[in-house]
């Protein structure tokens, strides 16, 4: 009895170490990369930095991050606050009326044209999990752009609205369609859990109406901006309860990050969104996220991207094909210019991080190969790379002024 507790001393403290120095190594890649993008002043989307630099130092480069129950944890957190934050931007009325019809019917098309090029693939023997690939291939990475539609101040145009909404549905759809195709439990009560997930999101939806004190309100006021932080704490509480009901339930740790999102945002009046979105957004972006983005891509199989590069390619492509080119007919009659449809285009056909979240739950389940998996992210990196810098261009040509006519 007496080795025992001085051994189990040991092994906690080595843990310890070992999770601070990975901790400590992601800190500062997620420091220095913004920092050498502008002073570099490259036109590259961040996640792609972080992408990168996690194959360089995880498993399988330089090793300096070690994956255990420690990393999975903070990057699940990770990507529970990126979708967090995608559904405290979402406006809902980019969900509904003509903007949502579009959206959805886009959806739909992108899906049924993912399922036939996945089962080619599958009957061609690429693949073998061809709902898997499918699925990932109708994605939209609406948390990763819209910092960059917020920036260029497009949020609030009808643009952003008609993108909003086609994000949220390449979120949404992917989401549920994993929740009941992919799960390994029994069908019906998958659909049970997602019921009653939904019910119960609806109910702190609402609860906010009919539950009201008014001394607890002013408690909650008067602690906002002091060291108790009151509501930036219960905005955690929301986040970490919808995170572990979602994984209660048997569902991606997504769905409950956006659901948590747009229920904080019917909770708030616009003055205290935007100064608790700001609040949010230092632990979100400053640390969580990057992790996330950092830890997927030490657990990326860069052996065999380098050895098939043209899977790659191949996924890349139909990113484009699949779930873009379809929106330049969805939305010809809503954006009649062609350059701002291709725009739309582009940006709809840029997905990561629920590419990350399928192939990782697949590949851990055995059901899709880690080499497809590689191909999949890397290609979703690949679109967050060139796809909104192209959009970009477009947009920059559109806005040019013609010059004056000389004479």
């Amino acid at each position: 009895m007496t080795l025992v507790l001085p051994l189990a001393s040991t092994v906690a403290e080595a843990t310890l170490a070992t999770d601070l120095h990975s901790i400590l190594v992601i800190a500062l890649i997620s420091a220095l990369t913004p920092l050498c993008l502008g002073l570099l002043r490259l036109k590259v989307a961040e996640v792609v930095v972080l992408l990168v630099a996690g194959v360089i130092v995880g498993q399988h480069g330089l090793g300096w991050i070690v994956m255990d129950d420690a990393m999975v944890l903070l990057s699940q957190i990770g990507l529970g606050f990126l979708f967090f934050s995608a559904g405290l931007e979402l406006d809902q009325s980019s969900i509904q009326g003509r903007s949502g019809r579009l959206a959805t019917i886009g959806w739909i098309v992108s899906a049924l044209a993912a399922m036939a090029c996945a089962y080619g693939l599958q009957r061609a023997g690429l693949i073998d999990d061809f709902l898997g690939i499918a699925i990932a291939l109708t994605s939209t990475a609406l948390g990763t752009l819209l910092p960059i539609l917020r920036d260029r101040g497009e949020l609030h145009t009808s643009f952003g609205r008609y993108f909003m909404g086609a994000g949220a549905l390449g979120e949404f759809g992917p989401i549920v369609t994993i929740a009941l195709l992919l799960s390994a439990g029994n069908k019906l009560m998958v659909v049970f859990s997602l019921v009653l997930f939904v019910v119960i999101a609806l109910i702190l939806t609402k609860l906010p109406q009919h539950v009201h004190n008014e001394r607890l309100s002013q408690v909650v006021r008067s602690g906002r901006h002091s060291s108790s932080q009151t509501t930036l704490r219960l905005t955690y509480l929301l986040l970490i309860s919808l995170l572990a009901l979602a994984h209660r339930f048997g569902l991606d740790v997504v769905l409950g990050g956006f659901v948590a999102g747009v229920i904080l945002r019917r909770y708030l009046p616009p003055k205290e969104e935007s100064l608790l979105a700001m609040k949010v957004e230092g632990a979100a972006f400053g640390f969580f996220v990057p992790i996330f983005f950092i830890i997927s891509g030490a657990n990326l199989d860069v052996g065999s991207i380098i050895q098939r590069p043209g899977l790659t390619l191949l996924f890349f492509t139909l990113l484009l094909l699949v779930r873009g080119v379809p929106q330049l007919l969805v939305y010809r009659s809503v954006i009649p210019d062609l350059a701002e449809r291709t725009r739309m285009m582009l940006l709809i056909a840029t997905g990561l991080p629920i590419i990350v979240a399928v192939t990782t739950m697949e590949v851990q389940a055995g059901i899709m190969r880690s080499e497809n998996a590689a191909a999949l992210v890397s290609a979703g990196a690949l679109s967050v790379l060139v796809f909104p810098l192209l959009a970009g261009s477009l947009a920059m040509h559109g806005k040019q002024e013609p010059s004056p006519s000389k004479g």
